[in-house]
């Protein structure tokens, strides 16, 4: 009972039994003075072709010995590993899968899964034929590994031999007679040797793939949250639009239903006005051909006195005082002029829509769980347009800022600003207030002959002699002259050619550490791009050069919508 728990104690623990170097159990094991064990023809042989240096070193570890360490069989690591093997001999199975490597001692119709083959007889056996390659003396020295392709496979296709020897400058397995016949001038050792050596760089490689393997995990788990995060984020925005659409559907029925409800009431009321103004005038209208009448009547007497005395009592007017001249109007001009304030209405609202949709449609195209390609047309540069306003708390004395926060000019004369300890006090230039720190994109143009495109960091220099922008290592600058383009940063200056333009378009890919530099005339040309990794976020800036000209010097972030 004891022996079968230590037998299975060791088939649990059986990974701790297999020799390093021939990666199969160990066979009359020996333990070397740093504690490694391993196989005794093994072992030997690796030190056998370290017999020239002198030096015999451990293939794991690497501890060098000096002399040759004198080898003894460690007794109770050959026990357990016996009691190992006499476990598995018992076991045999058959073959089920085709990559299994069949028994070459088994008969056609009872042949059995190989569990190891002998290097020393170029066979693979099942358990049941092994066992003699544990109980025959001279069959214990043979060389036995794990089954893992047929044996032939490890042979040389030209002398028949094995494959026990690896050519360094080829890098390929040989036999012995390869070595001597073809690469006897070649870097030649043994497969263990070889495997020793390639043991090493494979923990290491295997180091790296775990770490890719974590990295890839872990992006892995952010892509899903992220798509998870980027779905809700969809739905969000869509009953989001919903409800503003329906919003804005309702106040438009609203102003429908109050401009009917005006012009209702306002055609109540000018009806009503225009019966009583009728009214009026139908009585008027009577009254002024009754005296009409009259004095149609009067005018046909012959009765001087009776004519004196009557004419003075119709001279009087008969016109009501209440009714003013001229007050009919034409009421259709002006319910036409409210039909066209409906139709100017359409034109604002459907004007706003045409100008907000690229916004929407831009800033719906740059959402997104993966990044897409880099954008290769301005129509694409332009999904991530990022607008811009200009910091006045960073801009310099002599220069100020439009109202708007995107254009500044030059002056002659200081402006009057209170301290701030943002503002550039050497240097005629101005920070955004922006902070950017993704995909953005966004244009300059100037009307200055020298000025300056600039990135920076918030904690640029402001006042010291090493504050403009380029001149440091906290900005980069594109510095645009008549006679081309020069490219600063660190104080290093590198020209640039490129078509002249007055607007400068500047892409920046901060994750990648990408900024760029374009000329935007008929077309768009690259002009710099600067590969670099930045560590804080970065804010556009803006340069102005006084070129002695008497002219308005100006800079201007443009408005792309």
């Amino acid at each position: 009972m004891a022996e079968e728990q230590l037998g299975r104690g060791v088939a649990l623990d059986n990974n701790q039994f297999w020799c390093s170097v021939c990666l199969d159990l160990l066979k009359e094991p020996v333990t070397v003075q740093c504690g490694h064990s391993y196989c005794r023809v093994c072992i030997e042989g690796c030190w056998d072709l370290e017999e020239r240096k002198g030096e015999y070193s451990c293939p794991q570890c690497r501890e060098v010995f000096q002399p040759r360490p004198v080898l003894g069989k460690n007794t109770m690591l050959a026990e357990v590993v016996g009691k190992l093997l006499g476990a598995s001999a018992q076991q045999s199975s058959p073959c089920a899968d085709p990559a299994d490597v069949a028994c070459d001692f088994c008969s056609v119709s009872t042949q059995s899964k190989a569990s190891k083959s002998c290097l020393t007889c170029l066979a693979s056996y099942c358990a049941a034929h092994l066992e003699p390659h544990y109980r025959v003396s001279v069959l214990k020295t043979h060389q036995l590994v794990s089954v893992t392709i047929p044996v032939k496979e490890k042979m040389c296709s030209q002398h028949h031999r094995l494959l026990d020897i690896y050519c360094k400058t080829d890098k390929k397995c040989i036999c012995c007679l390869c070595s001597i016949e073809h690469h006897c001038r070649h870097s030649n050792v043994s497969a263990a040797a070889e495997r020793a050596d390639e043991q090493v760089l494979l923990v290491v490689n295997r180091k790296k793939v775990l770490k890719r393997l974590q990295e890839r995990e872990r992006e892995l788990d952010e892509l899903v949250q992220a798509l998870k995060e980027f779905k809700s984020g969809c739905q969000t925005a869509v009953n989001s639009i919903d409800d503003i659409i329906d919003k804005l559907i309702s106040s438009i029925e609203k102003s429908r239903l109050l401009a009917k409800q005006m012009i209702g009431s306002q055609e109540n009321i000018a009806i009503a006005q225009a019966e009583e103004l009728q009214l009026q005038l139908e009585d008027e209208i009577a009254k002024l051909r009754e005296r009409d009448a009259d004095l149609e009547q009067l005018s046909q007497t012959t009765d001087h006195i009776h004519f004196i005395q009557t004419f003075q009592s119709l001279s009087t007017s008969c016109e009501s005082p209440d009714l003013p001249p001229g007050a009919v109007v034409r009421p259709r001009h002006s319910m036409e002029m409210a039909a066209k304030c409906a139709s100017e209405l359409k034109d604002d609202v459907e004007a706003l829509l045409t100008k907000t949709w690229p916004k929407m449609s831009a800033r719906v195209c740059a959402v997104g769980v993966v990044l897409p390609p880099k954008p290769k047309t301005r129509d694409e540069f332009l999904h991530y347009y990022r607008a811009l306003t200009l910091d006045t708390n960073t801009v310099h004395r002599y220069l100020s800022v439009s109202q708007e926060g995107r254009l500044v000019t030059s002056h002659f004369r200081a402006q009057q600003y209170p301290h701030h300890s943002d503002r550039f006090t050497d240097v005629r230039q101005v920070l955004c207030r922006e902070a950017l720190s993704e995909r953005c994109y966004w244009e300059v143009s100037s009307s200055c002959c020298l000025w300056e495109v600039a990135v920076a960091y918030k904690d640029v220099s402001k006042a010291l002699h090493d504050s403009a922008f380029g001149t440091n290592k906290k900005s980069w600058s594109l510095k645009c002259f008549p006679g081309g383009y020069a490219f600063r940063h660190n104080d290093v200056l590198r020209k640039v050619r490129g078509p002249a333009s007055s607007r400068i378009g500047v892409y920046l890919d901060y994750k990648a550490g990408a900024l760029s530099f374009y000329s935007i005339s008929d077309k768009m040309t690259l002009l710099h791009r600067e590969q670099t990794s930045f560590t804080q976020p970065l804010y556009a800036g803006l340069k102005l050069t006084d070129d002695g000209s008497n002219g308005e010097r100006t800079a201007e972030v443009m408005k792309l919508w």
